[in-house]
């Protein structure tokens, strides 16, 4: 008869620098039960809202996150700009989208580099944050932060980006795509990558729709779920914006869904340079928000959800944000009874948590 015991993950794990904490009860090597404590970073984002008045909350929001930081901004704006029934410049809109996808390109380069760390990888974890820095560098030219670019506002944008600066860009990109070749065949064809991501983790389709996951989880078992689809920002005008799927739903098909929309970012980024018209890139807002709106926007992790009320003052009545990482909570549990304790990390690692995001 198997003896059980139980061995606590987290919340600072090496391969996971996230305060969540698994209490995972095995039999021998193997998961059979996995207990979730969350709960350990409180904020109190959500309740700034009414000290800080309602154009200077952008700031706040964007720092829910450091890796999605300009989703937060942006899917706050759209709220309260749809109250406010504010129109913003469609230049604006273009340069939302492309800040948006070099975010994505951000957090899933990142994301790779972190999982080649996690099986062994090392000088391919290098490789992949040495790309992920040119993206940086991009976000430092263009917006004067790496992290947290404070562009976003009620209105529009606060930056431009000239014509060389989108030249220059372009280039990059296209340096970051012959890069990215050179190496994704390691993910891709390497028998020992394949190993350890294959067959790991699945999720089927009924089960990622029965527990509601987002992003690339979902993409991974095959559901065309992107919130990009919607059209906010500038994604109803850009062809490029179809949801990348696979279909086997275990660990290799997320990181596939993930690696095939880097190049998906960059043909939309270009998509949108060559199509952004002139213009404005914000407007004059007066008043103060009085209604309220349920905003949506795409994060590199899926799904983001923003419910914004107003009530006539300056200062928001309520904000609240639900994230893709709680989302994908439910189904990173159903991944782990049955694994061997050496996967869980992988398993962990591949709905690309963001605690920081979930408890703000």
């Amino acid at each position: 008869m198997s003896r059980r015991s139980i061995v606590p993950f987290g919340p600072q794990h090496p391969v996971l620098p996230e305060p969540i904490h698994l209490d995972l009860v095995l039999e021998d090597e193997r998961v059979v039960e996995a207990i979730p404590s969350i709960g350990f970073v409180h904020r109190g984002l959500e309740k700034l809202v009414e000290k800080r008045e309602y154009t200077e909350y952008v700031y706040v929001a964007e720092r829910i996150c450091g890796i999605c930081s300009f989703q937060h901004g942006s899917g706050y704006c759209q709220a309260v700009e749809a109250i406010m029934n504010v129109e913003i410049p469609p230049r604006a809109e273009f340069l939302r989208t492309i800040w948006a996808e070099l975010s994505r390109m951000h957090s899933h380069l990142l994301w790779l580099g972190l999982l080649a760390d996690a099986f062994g990888f090392e000088s391919l974890f290098m490789q992949c944050w040495r790309l992920r820095e040119r993206v940086l560098d991009i976000f430092e030219m263009t917006t004067g932060g790496r992290v947290i670019f404070s562009v976003c506002k009620v209105g529009g944008v606060r930056r431009d980006i000239s014509s060389d600066d989108m030249k220059r860009i372009i280039t990059v990109l296209d340096t970051i795509v012959a890069d990215l070749k050179d190496f994704e065949r390691v993910f891709f064809d390497n028998n020992t990558v394949k190993s350890r991501l294959c067959g790991v983790g699945v999720l089927s389709k009924e089960k990622i729709l029965e527990l509601g996951a987002v992003g690339p989880v979902a993409r991974g078992s095959g559901i065309k779920l992107d919130m990009r689809k919607l059209g906010y920002a500038a994604y109803d005008k850009i062809p490029q914006v179809e949801p990348i799927i696979e279909t086997a739903g275990d660990c290799y098909a997320r990181c596939l869904v993930r690696l095939r929309e880097l190049y998906q970012s960059v043909e939309i980024i270009k998509a949108a340079a060559s199509t952004m018209p002139e213009g404005e890139i914000s407007v004059k807002v007066t008043g103060n928000p009085n209604g309220e709106f349920f905003s949506r926007v795409e994060q590199p992790r899926g799904e983001a959800s923003y419910y914004v009320r107003g009530n006539g003052t300056k200062f928001l009545e309520r904000f609240r944000v639900r994230t893709p990482t709680f989302a994908n909570l439910g189904a990173l549990l159903a991944t782990l009874p049955g694994c061997d304790l050496a996967d869980v990390p992988m398993l962990v690692l591949t709905i690309d948590p963001c605690i920081s995001c979930t408890e703000r």
